[in-house]
């Protein structure tokens, strides 16, 4: 099938968890795939997605990196991207004052910078086409001060806030911003921030086949955000009103270690 028959989608964080199933309903609502990981299970999740029909080319790089993201820019070849899912993230559990200062950089550059630098690039070009999409993967967790969880939590508010500012910005242009803001989700995010021995990662969590529908489906309507999951936008409604410390402190029962 010619590339130039169906529109092109990026999908960061798409080797597993929420950023795969984004990815699955970018291939079954008709987009070719430009799909990235920082890691070799990206280029088995790109075999899986060729079965939905989209043409589908895989990158692996460090997005925490501005030059992992020029290296998945340069995959892009010119072409139009008519989606951005900004997926890519990382969580760390444990104390802030206890977290080794490498793994919190880690965090800050891949939620932060290496996303805000893919979303600007890419967006000055849908803004040039006056035509795209864009979704980026925030988290009710940034409606929460994240006791044990501190770096985490506020690189999500940011992403947040991120995300409506510049919606704001694009809205005399047919370019739409849309913030997904799930909740837990059975990823492997959990044990990747050493987290399986606390009560949110040893709870049951949502489906990310469902949490990506969700977001999916609000990028395409192009609403401005979206919280996956009823029991997840009782806790939005609910943190926006709550006071500061009595967040965190509910954040704490369920994010502490047990050995903390």
């Amino acid at each position: 099938m010619s590339q130039t028959q169906r529109p092109l989608a990026i999908v960061t964080g798409a080797s597993s968890g929420i950023g795969l199933e984004l990815a699955k309903q970018c291939a079954e609502g008709g987009y070719d795939l430009l799909i990235v990981a920082d890691e070799a299970a990206i280029e088995s999740a790109a075999s899986a997605l060729r079965q939905h029909g989209a043409e589908v080319e895989a990158v692996q790089a460090d997005l925490s990196t501005i030059e992992g993201v020029d290296t998945l820019l340069a995959a892009v070849r010119g072409r139009p991207v008519e989606a951005l899912l900004a997926n890519a993230g990382r969580g760390l559990g444990h104390a802030f004052l206890d977290q080794p200062f490498d793994e919190v950089r880690k965090i800050i550059d891949t939620n932060i910078t290496g996303t805000i630098y893919l979303v600007q690039k890419v967006g000055q070009e849908m803004r040039e086409r006056n035509a795209g999409k864009i979704l980026i993967t925030g988290s009710i967790a940034g409606f929460a001060p994240g006791s044990f969880q501190a770096v985490y939590n506020a690189s999500k508010a940011f992403l947040n806030s991120f995300s409506w500012a510049i919606r704001n910005e694009l809205k005399e242009t047919k370019v739409t911003v849309t913030c997904l803001m799930p909740g837990a989700t059975e990823t492997e995010f959990f044990d990747r921030a050493d987290m399986l021995d606390t009560k949110v990662g040893q709870a049951k969590k949502d489906d990310p086949a469902m949490v990506a529908k969700t977001g999916y489906d609000a990028m395409i309507r192009g609403d401005g955000d979206i919280v996956a999951g009823f029991k997840n936008k009782i806790m939005a409604a609910v943190s926006n009103v709550m006071p500061a410390a009595v967040s965190a402190q509910l954040h704490r029962g369920m994010s502490k270690p047990a050995d903390e």
